[in-house]
């Protein structure tokens, strides 16, 4: 029997606010078959399953492949996620979810096990089993794009707290006289340290007239500055950019700090969008963490790029699976 169940592949899924990326996976995070749509996020939960589901289908047709030959299906979802009910409990990118059973949906379909989690906690869990490989116990990994997420490996397990929604990092406070977050709160991470907090700041900065290149990558249109534009003005040489990243930097060091202190791990792992600034953006945010975080915990980690690429929350949602499999 368990030759058998090894044997079997994983669905796993990435559900965001502007695409749904399905895969089928073997049990040593191999991906055979992928596919992709738009996520109908305007229509509400109901069409988004419809499609979910419709994704599902589609990438077992590939592969001729019934349901109950799979190990199972896992989904990696932005929000907060009720791992252990299987709920949506509420999702930025998603408008009109509260509450939302999809792992019930989901299992009610395809008549096959279904686990549910945040896309950036299992992204922790999808580049510990498959990026690393290795035998570090005390691993985190945050994804720095529009937002922050993470996800925390403690003791060589994944740590999702009392009800399943731990990892929540982006929304610590760093400056309770900061900007006001999506989340409702005031200076959280992801306001200070994110693609967006970059790009806020550029509107801001260009909009008091500061001289910058900024403006002229946009053709005049500031509704267009974002994270991309920035670093690429940065790269020119622009000033305002570099000083602009720089305070990115900062803000992400401090954040570090915070975890260093907290969790002693031995590794964070960096990922997300605005992370592929790479060098320009993490060196500055190391040098903080070796100058602000306790010296013992600040010499034991070592902070670097992640391994996965964009494929580490569709790995986390196999590695989900074959956690609850037990494999």
């Amino acid at each position: 029997m368990p030759e058998n169940k090894e044997q079997k592949l994983i669905l796993a899924v990435d559900l965001g606010g502007t695409k749904i990326a399905s895969a089928l996976a073997t049990a040593q995070g191999e991906i055979l078959v992928r596919g992709r749509r738009s996520t109908p996020a305007q229509a509400g939960p109901d069409a988004v399953i419809k499609s979910l589901c419709a994704t599902i289908d589609k990438t077992l047709a590939a592969k001729k492949l019934e349901p109950s030959q799979l190990l199972g299906i896992g989904i990696a979802a932005a929000g907060i996620i009720d791992s252990d009910k299987g709920r949506v409990i509420s999702s930025p990118n998603l408008p009109g979810w509260h509450e939302v059973p999809l792992r019930d949906a989901i299992e009610q379909r395809f008549g096959i096990p279904v686990h549910l989690g945040n896309d950036a906690t299992l992204a922790a869990l999808g580049e510990w089993r498959f990026g690393l490989k290795n035998g570090i116990a005390n691993l985190i990994y945050i994804t720095v794009s529009t937002g922050i997420g993470g996800g925390i490996i403690a003791g060589g397990k994944l740590y999702t707290g009392a009800c399943g929604v731990a990892g929540e990092i982006g929304h610590m406070t760093i400056d309770v006289n900061g900007p006001k977050c999506n989340c409702g709160n005031i200076g959280c991470w992801e306001t200070l340290a994110s693609g967006r907090a970059l790009a806020r700041e550029a509107v801001k900065q260009i909009a008091e007239g500061a001289r910058t290149s900024i403006i002229e990558l946009v053709n005049g249109d500031i509704s267009k500055i974002d994270a991309k534009v920035v670093d690429q003005a940065a790269k020119q040489g622009d000033e305002l950019a570099k000083e602009l990243i720089s305070r990115l930097a900062y803000y992400l060091g401090i954040g570090l700090v915070n975890l260093v202190n907290i969790f002693n791990p031995e590794l964070i792992l960096v990922g997300g969008g605005v992370a592929k600034m790479g060098d320009l953006l993490l060196q500055p945010a190391i040098k903080i963490v070796k100058e602000r975080a306790f010296s013992t915990p600040a010499a034991t980690v070592e902070i670097k790029p992640a391994l996965l690429g964009d494929d580490s929350g569709i790995l986390g949602a196999v590695a989900f699976v074959l956690e609850h499999s037990g494999q």
